[in-house]
């Protein structure tokens, strides 16, 4: 079964600039097959060996080849489906569907949002590990997503709009998840 690993916070600005190649590369290093990335922002689909959860030892192979301290967050062919059928936002422009990915489940509460009326017209809901959220004016305007990234908050995250998360889904349904 394959899965998709994303890299948090990779080739965003100037720091931790890893070659998608070398990151492919590194990956089947680890014997890992199946190989693809997708874009140049972190996210590698391959098909895992063993039970293990690979986020750990990919992370640390990625420190130990670039200096890089990267959290990687892993999700299965199956879970990403799932994701896919439970957005609760139609979806226009998949630009403006963005869904948050946590290391762990956490409640609204736990956010540090407060109410979310301040926030309109985006919008989010909490499935599980991960926060759908609505930015009809695009991501670089929301006042939602800048409260989110800015935040410290208790898990590990890392962001994809739509077309990613449908693109990821694809990819690792492909080779018969």
């Amino acid at each position: 079964m394959r899965v998709a690993a994303l890299l948090r916070g990779i080739n965003i600005g100037p720091n931790k600039r890893i070659a998608m190649a070398e990151l492919r590369e590194l990956v089947e290093s680890l014997g890992y097959g199946d190989v693809e990335t997708y874009l140049q922002s972190g996210n590698v689909v391959f098909t895992p060996k063993g039970k293990a959860d690979p986020a750990p030892r990919l992370s640390k192979a990625i420190a130990e080849r670039t200096g890089h301290d990267v959290a990687v967050l892993v999700r299965t062919a199956k879970e990403l489906a799932k994701m896919i059928e439970a957005n609760p936002y139609p979806v226009s422009d998949p630009t403006k569907v963005v869904v948050v990915f946590m290391a762990d489940e956490l409640e609204l509460g736990q956010l540090g949002l407060g109410d979310l009326g301040p926030y309109l017209p985006d919008e989010l809901t909490p499935r599980g590990r991960e926060l759908y959220v609505s930015v009809p004016n695009g991501q670089a305007q929301s006042k939602l997503m800048e409260a989110l990234v800015k935040r410290r908050l208790p898990t590990t995250i890392t962001v994809r709009n739509w077309r990613t998360v449908e693109a990821l889904a694809r990819m690792t349904a492909d080779a018969g998840a």
